[in-house]
C-alpha cells in the first residue's frame, strides 16, 4: 500500500482507543482496582504505547520482526471479551505479535461492526496455522474486492482489509475469505506455524 499517512490515520486508531479505555477504566472506578487488575490495565497501556511507536517510526509500515508467539493469550487479548476465542492448545506462530495485533484487530473490528456473534479460531494446518474471524452479518457479495483500498462498509476507510493482507504476506502468508451473502463472513489468516 502507498498511502503511508491514510495507513497511519487507520491504524493509529485502535491503540489511542485503547489508552482512552484504560484512562476511563481507571478514572471510572470509585475504589482501587485490585492490583492485578491494575498490571493487566498498564502491560496493556504499555503495549497500545509501543504500537503507536512503532506505527510513527517505522519507514516502511508494514516491517517485520518475526519471533515464536503463543496464540492463546494474544488472541484473548485482542478479543478483549468481544469475541468467543477457541484456539488449538499450545498453538503458537512465527510472526511479529505487533503486526499480528493490527491484522487480527482489523479483522475483528470489521467482524463486531457487522455482526452481533463473532467467533476468533486458531488452528493448525499442518506447516501453517489459520486464525479465523468469523461473523454473522449480512456477508460479502461476490463482486465486492473487500481487499481493494478505499473499498468501504459502514462506518469504514476501507483501509483495514488491504492492511491485513499486506501484513500477511509480509509474513510469507495469505488472506482467505469465505462469505454467503445473508449468512455472515470469515475472513482466515494463513501464516507459517511457530512450531520447531
Amino acid at each position: 500500500m502507498d498511502d503511508r499517512l491514510a495507513v497511519l490515520a487507520h491504524e493509529l486508531r485502535s491503540p489511542v482507543a485503547a489508552l482512552a479505555a484504560i484512562a476511563d477504566a481507571f478514572a471510572a472506578t470509585e475504589r482501587r482496582l485490585a492490583a492485578a487488575d491494575a498490571t493487566r490495565l498498564l502491560e496493556l497501556a504499555v503495549a497500545a504505547c509501543r504500537s503507536i511507536d512503532r506505527l510513527v517510526t517505522d519507514e516502511d509500515a508494514f516491517s517485520v520482526v518475526s519471533r515464536r508467539v503463543e496464540l492463546a493469550p494474544l488472541l484473548e487479548e485482542v478479543a478483549a471479551g468481544r469475541a468467543d476465542v477457541q484456539v488449538d492448545p499450545g498453538l503458537t506462530v512465527s510472526a511479529d505479535p505487533v503486526r499480528l495485533r493490527q491484522a487480527i484487530g482489523n479483522l475483528l473490528e470489521n467482524a463486531l461492526r457487522h455482526g452481533d456473534t463473532v467467533r476468533l479460531a486458531a488452528r493448525s494446518r499442518g506447516r501453517t496455522v489459520a486464525i479465523s474471524v468469523g461473523d454473522d452479518g449480512p456477508g460479502i457479495p461476490d463482486d465486492v474486492d473487500v481487499f481493494a483500498p478505499g473499498v468501504s462498509g459502514d462506518g469504514s476507510t476501507g483501509y483495514g482489509l488491504p492492511i491485513v493482507r499486506a501484513i500477511a504476506a509480509r509474513h510469507g502468508g495469505h488472506v482467505e475469505l469465505e462469505s454467503t451473502p445473508g449468512e455472515g463472513a470469515t475472513f482466515t489468516l494463513v501464516l507459517p506455524s511457530g512450531a520447531d
